[in-house]
């Protein structure tokens, strides 16, 4: 073989070497403006919905709740109660789950309907009725009580009304002061029932006077 036969294939060989045949560098790739806003907007919806989760969870505190309606001077027992987690409004001043034990024993300071927060104004340790004190239950239809809706602590009076037949006595009705203790409707007749707190020697006269079914409840200020 020839020394130009020998350069000639070095030639070819160098021609068709990696070296020789380079690729062409790639296409550069466009990057899309709205595709970039898309999924910076993403990452910025994450962040917030992270944060919302962190303070929704951080901000919760298990409080204490009526398991079922507790009435105004029952005492509380741990089967009435039941615990929950709630983002609270501290100035509702809820009563802690981990004073359970403390507030068993204690009595309702006003009726607790079901499923409400128990605060430190629900509980007491006073007995009601006192000592010095009773209650009376009197029965009322719509026609004997007001329209509004009758709160315990009211205060009010208990007038005695003519009776079927009778005639309007002269002069101011009778009646008798008392305050309110509790109120519920009577599953069975529909009326309503109007606990009475007054002391212990009018109850046995106003039990009297609730019995004939000739009385009228009035609302008094509730200006204190």
């Amino acid at each position: 073989m020839s020394k130009t036969a020998i350069q000639d294939d070095r030639t070819l060989d160098d021609e068709s070497s990696p070296a020789a045949n380079q690729l062409a560098p790639p296409p550069k790739l466009r990057r899309r403006p709205a595709v970039l806003a898309a999924g910076l907007l993403a990452v910025c919806l994450g962040a917030l919905l992270a944060a919302w989760a962190w303070t929704a969870t951080t901000n919760t505190q298990e409080v204490l709740v009526a398991r079922n309606a507790i009435e105004r001077g029952q005492v509380i027992e741990a089967g009435d109660l039941a615990r929950v987690r709630v983002s609270a409004d501290p100035a509702l001043r809820p009563v802690a789950a981990s004073q359970l034990d403390e507030v068993v024993g204690q009595r309702a300071a006003v009726d607790v309907a079901e499923g409400a927060m128990l605060t430190p104004d629900t509980l007491t340790s006073a007995v009601v009725p006192a000592g010095t004190n009773s209650i009376v239950g009197v029965a009322l239809s719509p026609a004997q009580a007001p329209g509004l809706d009758l709160q315990t602590g009211d205060r009010v009076r208990v007038v005695v009304t003519p009776g079927q037949g009778e005639e309007l006595a002269s002069g101011v009705p009778t009646f008798s002061d008392a305050e309110i203790a509790g109120v519920y409707v009577s599953e069975e007749t529909g009326q309503m029932i109007v606990d009475l707190l007054v002391p212990h020697a009018d109850a046995a006269v106003l039990a009297a006077r609730a019995a004939t079914g000739n009385v009228a409840l009035v609302l008094d200020s509730r200006d204190r």
